[in-house]
């Protein structure tokens, strides 16, 4: 086998691998999160200084031990790897060089047949067919503004023009800082096209977090969103040897510097450039080559940079698109919503490269879209398809809860009714793989009188497909929505999995599973237990590349057949649909050795009483398992933090359980006697349900303030930061686990320590 090392310089490319060839494999696949994790790229900067050469990788002869792939689903026969070699240019299945190429999945027949394509290839594709279509709407003003799909591409290709004229080198980044707009887009796009790397950055990085990713991808240009944004590359810049240029796209500039440029300028260098330097390089570019970057969490280590090929972008835009039916412009035309971040595979894929595919508009959101006017854009642009992390979901649930409460008896008895209706109808169609040949005339009255208005109330009248993903979602928030006749379809999938890998259907899904694989990937469930819980495996088109210069953490993720390796823990039912359990690296592992998942615990509480926004459970090398609470709090609409201030539900809640609280403050550490009774009262009952004594609660207390994203408990979806929140609150876990000493006395000395 070929040894390929990166330079100390180099850049990495990614992954893909060979199709293991056995129909036997289990179809189905996973729920959680996913899509992935969306969490921040935090960490210190220790990125080498690499050189500008464009040969990234060297090679040397070894033996070649090229195994076949695993092909028993459900054996957990597969050992992993003690060390994977990387692979000789295109030839293998994984790189982590920058230039790298790898040999794709390919199939016989079905969708991993398909022929592999470019990102230009795709594009230019769909603007044949619907170049006249609405691609993008934006709203300035008071007024939305929209680009057509000619006249999207062609500004892609003016800022591709724009980037090579600045000094944008094969395989180097384009880093994009900012809230969605157009300008993302086109310069995500104009940065593929230029053969550079498309590189996310999150809005909500500290100048050290943002130097480390432009420095990891060699950015040779930034394009950061305004002023805010700009003064924190400003303040590494001195640290960014390959930085060459900065674009600003909204707002004037607030002060002029050299090779700082707005984007009408940035755009106007590339206008009149001849075409022949671009089309060259676009002609040179292969579907198995590397061209974005998405970097991982930073919690337990460096951000990794994810290597995605065209064809990861590509070929899971179009398997996803075929599983889930989107249907083309010159039918009806697929409409969504953007404002999740665009760091993440899972935003870029849903806003950008499925509505790409076939032919659909995405329209923007306003950046101050999750404080409060994202439901004014739903309203407004009525999407057919929409994805929400679990808190926007489960903010529109306490909205509805909290009008709901105020209205009259007569409304309140009829909604209920109708939520009965709902539930029992969905959970009959659900069962039927939906299949339900009449419709009950209570449901249909139902529909009429509450379900309808619901969804016209929340923008979600023409949405067939309601999605969420990226974080757990407490079975309670599904069965609400069910209730109202909106189902939500469960995504699963990873940044190393280009986003999606199962998904639930309107024909096919169960409350709590992530759905079914996606027709062309595989899952396996690695040495299950005897429940049949295991880790997680993927195989198919959509699996990375591998990790930019990060051979060994390649490894860990990869094992020598080419399967990817999740960390999650799930399993599957008898009709093949995945259920997520836990993942291995929360797992709790008590001082007894007793094996504990903490999310259904945490999950039970939050549903045992309502009132609880977040719940950590603790417990690792422990004698017992504790856990730490936080109250439903009102969110600054500024800056995201937690207030004191209750939830109108919270302050509700609080009054039917005998307390008078308003703020949190008022109630966290054991100071409202009649809320400590109830979690207490709360915790009983999910203890009786425990499997085992080691998997009951013994300790809890509530926390002064909520967790949140400033705060940095949680990460850019709201997905819980482990690491982070014990370190945060060792003192009151620390007191949780403290000996209780007996006192001193002449009759009972105690022993010197």
């Amino acid at each position: 086998m070929h040894l390929t090392a990166c330079e100390p310089t180099a850049m990495s490319t990614a992954l893909v691998m060979d199709h293991p060839g056995d129909a036997s494999l289990l179809q189905s696949c996973g729920t959680a999160d996913s899509l992935a994790s969306l969490e921040d790229a935090i960490a210190e900067s220790t990125a080498n200084e690499s050189s500008e050469e464009e040969s990234a990788c060297a090679r040397e002869d070894q033996s070649n031990t090229n195994a076949e792939p695993s092909v028993h689903a459900e054996s957990g026969a597969t050992p992993r790897p003690d060390s994977l070699s990387l692979p000789a240019k295109g030839t293998e299945f994984w790189t982590t060089c920058r230039d790298g190429e790898v040999k794709l999945r390919m199939g016989e027949s079905g969708p991993e047949a398909e022929p592999a394509m470019t990102v230009n290839q795709m594009f230019t594709s769909t603007v044949q067919r619907f170049g006249n279509y609405k691609a993008l709407g934006w709203k300035e003003g008071e007024q939305w503004k929209t680009m057509t799909y000619s006249e999207y591409y062609t500004s892609c290709r003016t800022a591709a023009k724009s980037f090579l004229k600045l000094g944008l080198k094969r395989y180097h980044g384009v880093g994009i800082l900012g809230f969605n707009s157009a300008e993302w887009f086109i310069a995500d796009i104009g940065a593929i096209l230029a053969g550079g790397f498309a590189v996310g950055i999150y809005t909500t990085n500290s100048p050290e977090a943002c130097q480390y990713v432009a420095e990891n991808c060699q950015a040779n240009i930034l394009v950061v969103e305004n002023h805010r944004q700009l003064q924190k590359i400003l303040q590494v810049q001195d640290k960014l040897p390959h930085l060459k240029a900065i674009i600003q796209y909204k707002d004037e500039l607030k002060e002029k510097r050299p090779n700082l440029y707005t984007w009408a300028e940035f755009m106007e260098l590339g206008r009149n450039e001849p075409d022949a330097q671009l089309d060259d390089i676009i002609s040179s570019q292969k579907p198995n080559q590397c061209c974005t970057l998405i970097y991982t969490s930073g919690t337990t280590g460096q951000p990794k940079g994810v290597m995605l090929s065209h064809d990861n972008l590509t070929w899971t835009a179009f398997a996803t698109g075929r599983d889930v039916s989107l249907t083309d412009a010159d039918k009806s035309q697929e409409v969504v919503v953007s404002y999740l971040p665009l760091s993440h595979i899972a935003a870029q894929m849903i806003d950008i490269w499925l509505p790409m595919m076939a032919g659909g508009v995405a329209y923007f959101a306003q950046p101050d879209a999750l404080k409060g006017t994202l439901a004014n854009t739903l309203r407004e642009v009525r999407p057919t398809a929409f994805m929400g992390v679990p808190r926007v979901w489960e903010k529109m649930q306490e909205k509805m809860k909290s009008i709901g409460a105020k209205s009259s008896t007569v409304r309140r008895k009829v909604a209920s009714w109708a939520k009965d209706v709902g539930l029992q109808t969905n959970l009959n169609k659900m069962e039927l793989n939906g299949n339900l040949s009449t419709k009950p005339l209570n449901y249909r009255l139902a529909k009429r009188l509450v379900f309808r208005k619901v969804r016209k109330a929340l923008g979600l009248d023409r949405c067939t497909r309601c999605y969420t993903g990226a974080a757990p979602i407490t079975k309670e928030t599904l069965e609400f929505f069910l209730s109202l006749d909106i189902p939500l379809f469960e995504l699963y999938g990873m940044s190393e999995s280009s986003g999606p890998h199962t998904i639930s259907l309107p024909d096919a899904f169960r409350i709590t599973s992530c759905g079914k694989v996606i027709p062309g990937c595989k899952t396996k469930i690695f040495s299950p237990d005897v429940d049949g819980n295991g880790e997680i495996c993927f195989w198919g088109r959509h699996v990375f590349m591998g990790y930019l210069n990060m051979p060994d953490k390649t490894e860990e993720a990869l094992d020598t057949d080419g399967w990817l390796h999740s960390g999650d823990l799930g399993k599957h039912d008898q009709n093949d649909f995945l259920f997520i359990t836990g993942r291995i690296k929360e797992l709790i592992i008590t001082a007894g050795g007793e094996n504990i998942p903490p999310v259904p615990i945490e999950d039970a509480v939050k549903e045992a009483i309502p009132l609880i926004s977040n719940a950590m459970l603790i417990g690792d090398k422990r004698k017992f398992l504790s856990m730490l609470l936080t109250i439903k709090c009102e969110v600054n609409g500024e800056t995201g933090a937690p207030e004191d201030e209750l939830t109108p539900e919270a302050v509700e809640l609080c009054r039917k359980l005998g307390s008078n609280g308003t703020r949190v403050s008022e109630i966290a550490g054991g100071r409202d006697r009649a809320v400590n009774a109830a979690i207490q009262d709360a915790i009983t009952r999910v203890n009786e349900k425990a499997t085992s004594n080691a998997q009951r609660i013994q300790k809890w207390t509530v926390l002064d303030q909520d967790f949140s994203i400033p705060g940095g408990e949680l990460g850019p979806t709201m997905k819980l930061k482990r690491p982070v929140v014990m370190k945060m609150y060792k003192d009151q876990i620390e007191s949780f686990y403290k000996e209780v000493v007996t006192p001193t006395t002449p009759d009972n000395p105690l022993p010197p320590k």
